[in-house]
């Protein structure tokens, strides 16, 4: 079964959702090694695309994603704005014209925004930020789509690698964003940006689960 709007306008808000729950755990793991911030600005942005996700319940899934980049970049602070909105605007322009969107989709809307978050924020994996999450992610979904392997399937596998990528940030030493002032003391702390990229993309498994 392919992927719907109403799926997507479901999953943001599932996203919001769990965002809002984790706040303060997020914010614990910035606190260790950025601005002790990110909880809070997620939580300020999501808290916005929810009052934009009504006006949306006729749009295309384009234009959805798009809303939701342009709301982030608008309300969330720090790094944070700028990498997520760039996610959602990538996965959006990857997907234009599109009604629903088949596991093929999903994937090049996945690499567009991976890509265009390396671009911004000139991160590789390996240098402890959210692309340590999103790039397995985004392959794990590039190899189900080669096995022809059913939605609900890839976006566990997918979900999966998030958070093994996510795990693997812990013994790291920063060498993008406020982590990397730290040097060798940012080591032995999970990057708060690949956890809440792995939260995003096992949501997404969840509420797409029956696809």
């Amino acid at each position: 079964m392919p992927i719907t709007r109403d799926a997507v306008l479901e999953w943001l808000r599932e996203y919001a959702g769990v965002i809002a729950k984790n706040s303060q755990y997020l914010t614990q793991l910035d606190a260790a090694i950025g601005d002790a911030d990110h909880g809070a600005n997620m939580n300020r942005g999501f808290q916005a695309v929810l009052t934009k996700l009504p006006g949306l319940s006729d749009k295309d899934i384009a234009t959805v994603l798009k809303t939701v980049g342009m709301t982030l970049i608008s309300t969330v602070g720090g790094a944070g704005g700028p990498l997520y909105g760039t996610f959602f605007i990538q996965a959006g322009s990857a997907v234009a014209g599109k009604p629903e969107l088949s596991l093929e989709d999903w994937s090049a809307a996945l690499d567009s925004a991976v890509q265009g978050i390396k671009a911004r924020g000139k991160a590789e994996p390996g240098d402890k930020t959210m692309v340590d999450a999103l790039v397995p992610a985004a392959e794990a979904v590039r190899a189900a789509v080669a096995e022809n392997a059913p939605i609900g399937e890839a976006l566990k596998k997918s979900a999966q690698a998030a958070e093994d990528g996510m795990k693997a940030t812990i013994p790291l030493v920063a060498r993008r964003g406020r982590a990397s002032y730290l040097g060798e003391r940012s080591a032995g702390h999970q990057d708060p940006g690949a956890t809440s990229s792995f939260l995003m993309l096992d949501a997404a498994a969840r509420v797409w689960s029956n696809a």
